[in-house]
């Protein structure tokens, strides 16, 4: 099945958001964005095909969408996904499917990913305040994606990371 247009998903389109350790170079993200493309296109489950797709986000994040209202992605499917993923974290030296990691926007601009002791570590210290732009990646659903993905800390669950969170 050839890959859909990812902004013509409809909002309750399940997705998944990895988020990468690293800003990755123009040679590893594409060889990255093929790879996935290659999967995506004979994806599938019970051996019905996917209507999938994927976005490229801030030179940090990967986002695979599925449309679920024909048929849906399965557990195994999932694994399969997964694996493929693990695969290309191998390859290009990259961590893409560990959690406990916390991404948010610097002042300069950047995306840092830290653990969730260091953000706490350092909206204790005051670098990281109320208005610091995080990234959910437990999204799971695509209209969550679009409206919640990138927020400010206070009006996200990192802001239960910090005692409190300076103003």
């Amino acid at each position: 099945m050839p890959i859909v247009d990812f902004h013509t998903l409809p909002d309750d389109a399940r997705v998944w958001v990895f988020g990468i350790d690293r800003v990755l170079d123009s040679s590893a993200a594409g060889r990255l964005l093929v790879a996935t493309d290659i999967f995506l296109e004979g994806w599938a489950a019970h051996g019905v095909p996917l209507h999938a797709a994927r976005a490229w986000r801030d030179d940090r994040f990967l986002v695979i969408a599925v449309d679920q209202s024909g048929e849906g992605a399965s557990g195994c499917s999932i694994d399969g996904l997964f694996r493929a993923l693990g695969s290309l974290e191998r390859e290009l030296g990259i961590s893409l499917r560990g959690g406990g990691r916390v991404f948010y926007r610097t002042p300069k601009g950047d995306i840092a990913c830290v653990s969730r002791d260091e953000f706490a570590e350092r909206a204790s210290a005051g670098e990281i305040t109320a208005d610091t732009p995080v990234f959910d990646t437990s999204i799971t659903s695509l209209g969550d994606f679009r409206r919640d993905f990138e927020r400010p800390a206070s009006r996200s669950w990192h802001a239960q990371l910090a005692d409190s969170l300076p103003g």
